[in-house]
């Protein structure tokens, strides 16, 4: 039975308490003091701040939330900060609530959109609040994670709502909030409700703290033994992590019968990448790795495999202090400082107190342990110290170990005084933006009155509202003589004194902001040339955010060649030190794009907010026939897989969404096809989430949280041409450079060595000077294609594009659809490399 089954006729606040606690205790759940708390205050009518620990039942206090304004008619909203949270909470109150009641938005998913409890993103919410200000449909407002509202570049969506909503019941949620004082003042005033502040410091699960002064693999045995696992090490890089992963496999972790029960719920998992594999090997030893840069279906894994108990210890970054739920005993930092993108620092206390906070979970532990690493080099100095013993000459003769370096330290006072500090206060981040006048502009009124509130009456100082007003005043100008905005001489029927001139599509500030320029671009390419399609996913790419770990890995890889090159042709130092600055990341298309840009931004100036981006992460991969694998290890992203197929996935989203049907030729469709089979076969949780929000059912409202095995890769008949195309084109790729030992390597099982590639190819080449491998060689025209001479099996023909135009010449290959669909690829097996 959902909790909407339970709402009393009526709102009277006692009937609505007692039905709410009523059907928690149908589920065993019994309500801590500052949960029934919270909820007798928003049942009041009053705004809540919620400052308790980590553990301590928010989420129900929130469900209570959405109970209250159900009963009382009023549309609820949910904002979280990462969209992952938002989708995970949709399931979450789709089972709660049922699916006809729920909705979601983030921007670049709309599911239900006009249900009366809507889960979205902090940005969605904002961009509501600024169209529509207090006319907007929003009764209620919950906000998890509410110290996002300090985060630098996102934090203003945190704050719009705060000032854009005077009629909205506002419940603030964070373990990590600080001095709150303001903001009780702030929305008191705002609202005219008043504001209650809700705080426990006693947590469910109490916390005991340790510093430690011995080898983190003793510091982890003693934890072991002492039955405090599971264990979450904290690193503050990826790399980290995983190396921590590899050292501690000397370790016994587990049983033999916690091995098998391991191995048992892993079952047929399928690890399918060079990171993948060595994560098999540590999961099945009792060691976990978590972290941002993994794919999904492998970060669901380790969580998985935690809430059953059967990980010792899980190595991670402090990525796992947002909306993770893992069951953790012992939290153990392996350092105190951090590199925040511009310098080593000490932990603040909020970010200590979340990543601290994951330890001791309500329903698993009775009492939670935090740790704390001294640095290694205090480490060895106490060890020397304490084999020279009490005697005074041999302690004088201990040559300490001084810290690297740079090195930004830390102590037992560093860790008692993050212990003891509160988190500090949250600091506004208001800014204003194209995107903001527009939205204030369209909607009805008085846009010069609103946007004055607006800017001098947010949470800024004073000396920065006076810059943020300099900047509105730009802006505004810009869209005056550009025509985008007019002045009215006598307001319109809705109050109106300036409007705008052009429409604007209802999420224009959402979704992807520079969706119409890449429409407008798409009216630049030339629909008969062999580079169209991918010149399409190029416009498309040059609107995405920037992958910095990918363009970063791209730039390094294509110095290390230019260097190589420029040694080859006896350039001097200095002038390859020169050169190189020039050298970049491939930028597809830049020229025309950046001209495009320029002046579709004269006519639309709020493109400005969003700078262009041209890349080729999609494109490069097709171009060099890659696999996924491939490409990963080309740019050595094995840490960062996880990245690069969130980014694959958007750009194949982001081509289904913007590109219109009227211009997709049968080539690009093919494309479109190849990327989201490859996004499925390598973890198909990422589009199968977003097929199953489209589609939410009350019996499977909860996405798998294993992986279940794709659909076989054969199944897809047009996308499977394309990786069998891409595959034989990989091998005229290599045998173009005359990579002979990669090819041998990769055909190994077709008996096709080095030696032997290369004793092939000097026949091509006794009467060709050239292999082409441009837009033409790469055509279907190129491959041919046996589907029915062997049942099971398709006999293909890669032809070389030669100078010659003779095109006689080519690889002859068999492809097992069988061996393909228990690969997830396609599985080329070479026949011959001849003349036919």
């Amino acid at each position: 039975m959902t909790l909407i089954e339970q709402l009393p006729s009526g709102a009277d606040p006692d009937a609505l308490l007692d039905a709410f606690t009523g059907w928690a205790a149908d589920r065993g759940i019994t309500l801590y003091p500052a949960q029934e708390e919270a909820l007798i205050e928003i049942l009041s009518g009053s705004n809540v701040i919620l400052s308790t620990p980590t553990g301590s039942g928010k989420s129900l206090v929130a469900a209570g939330a959405h109970f209250a304004a159900l009963a009382d008619g009023r549309r609820t909203f949910y904002t979280a900060p990462i969209k992952a949270l938002v989708s995970e909470k949709f399931f979450d109150l789709c089972a709660t609530f049922g699916t006809d009641n729920v909705g979601m938005m983030t921007g670049d998913a709309s599911v239900n959109p006009t249900a009366p409890i809507i889960c979205c993103t902090a940005e969605v919410l904002a961009s509501i609040a600024l169209r529509d200000g207090e006319r907007a449909d929003v009764g209620q407002v919950v906000m998890d994670e509410f110290h996002f509202y300090a985060e630098p570049d996102r934090g203003w969506a945190w704050q719009v709502p705060l000032l854009e909503l005077p009629r909205a019941q506002f419940l603030l949620m964070s373990a990590t909030l600080g001095d709150v004082s303001r903001f009780e003042t702030d929305l008191t005033r705002r609202t005219g409700r008043p504001t209650a502040v809700v705080r426990s410091a006693t947590r469910p699960v109490p916390l005991f703290y340790d510093y430690r002064s011995t080898a983190i693999h003793e510091t982890l045995e003693e934890l072991l033994t002492t039955q405090q696992a599971p264990v979450y090490v904290v690193h503050f890089t990826q790399a980290a992590a995983v190396e921590r992963a590899q050292s501690l496999m000397s370790i016994n972790m587990c049983s033999r019968a916690e091995k098998d029960a391991i191995a048992e719920l892993i079952g047929n998992f399928r690890f399918t990448t060079r990171f993948g594999r060595n994560l098999s090997r540590y999961v099945r030893h009792g060691i976990g790795v978590h972290h941002a840069g993994m794919l999904p279906k492998y970060r669901r894994l380790v969580e998985r495999l935690a809430q059953a108990g059967l990980l010792k210890v899980i190595c991670g970054t402090d990525t796992l202090g947002v909306g993770v739920n893992v069951p953790i005993r012992t939290v153990l930092f392996t350092a105190l400082t951090k590199y925040d993108g511009v310098r080593v620092r000490q932990l603040r206390a909020r970010e200590f107190h979340q990543i601290a906070g994951r330890a001791g979970r309500a329903g698993f532990d009775t009492t939670g342990y935090v740790v704390a690493q001294a640095p290694e080099h205090d480490i060895e100095n106490a060890k020397a110290l304490a084999k020279a013993g009490d005697d005074p000459k041999k302690r004088r003769k201990v040559v300490r170990k001084k810290a690297p370096e740079g090195f930004v330290g830390w102590n037992q006072n560093t860790f008692e005084k993050l212990i003891a500090s509160e988190p500090e206060p949250l600091t506004s981040r208001f800014k204003v933006s194209h995107a903001m006048l527009l939205s204030v502009i369209g909607r009805p009124g008085n846009a010069f009155e609103a946007m004055r509130r607006l800017l001098t009456d947010n949470h800024e100082d004073r000396r920065s509202q006076l810059r943020q007003i300099r900047q509105a005043i730009a802006i505004y100008r810009s869209l005056l003589d550009g025509g985008i905005v007019e002045k009215l001489d006598q307001p319109d029927e809705e109050g109106r004194i300036v409007r705008l001139t052009v429409d604007l599509q209802a999420d224009f500030a959402l979704n992807q902001p520079l969706s119409t320029f890449a429409l407008a671009a798409l009216e630049l390419l030339d629909r008969q040339s062999p580079d169209y399609p991918l010149d399409v996913l190029s416009v498309i790419e040059a609107t995405l955010d920037d992958p910095r770990q990918i363009l970063a890995a791209q730039t390094n890889k294509a110095k290390a060649e230019a260097v190589a090159q420029m040694k080859a042709d006896g350039l001097e130092y200095e002038e390859r030190m020169a050169r190189l600055e020039e050298v970049s990341h491939p930028k597809p298309l830049e020229e025309l794009l950046t001209h495009a840009y320029e002046v579709y931004r004269r006519g639309h100036p709020w493109v400005g907010d969003h700078p262009l981006r041209p890349k080729s992460v999609a494109r490069d991969l097709y171009e060099q026939a890659m696999t996924f694998s491939d490409f990963v290890g080309h740019y050595e992203l094995a840490r960062a897989e996880g990245l690069v197929l969130r980014y694959l996935a958007d750009a194949y989203r982001t081509l289904g969404r913007t590109v219109p049907e009227d211009a997709k030729t049968d080539d690009l469709r093919d494309l479109i096809e190849w990327l989201g089979e490859l996004v499925r076969q390598v973890d198909s949780s990422l589009l199968d989430e977003w097929e199953q929000l489209q589609n939410p059912t009350e019996e499977g409202a909860e996405p798998a949280d294993i992986e279940e095995k794709p659909a076989p890769v054969t199944a897809n008949r047009r996308a499977f041409r394309v990786l069998v195309r891409n595959a034989m084109f990989r091998r005229v790729e290599l045998a173009a450079l005359g990579r002979y030992a990669t090819l041998g390597e990769m055909d190994a099982e077709s008996g096709w060595n080095a030696d032997r590639w290369a004793d092939a190819m000097a026949e091509y080449y006794a009467e060709h000077d050239e292999l082409r491998t441009g837009p033409d060689a790469r055509g279907p025209k190129l491959l041919m294609v046996d589907e029915e001479e062997q049942p099971g099996v398709w006999k293909v023909r890669q032809v070389f594009d030669d100078p010659a135009g003779d095109r006689d010449w080519g690889i002859s290959a068999e492809i097992d659809l069988a061996a393909c669909d228990e690969a997830g690829r396609a599985v080329v097996h070479v026949t011959s490399v001849d003349r036919w």
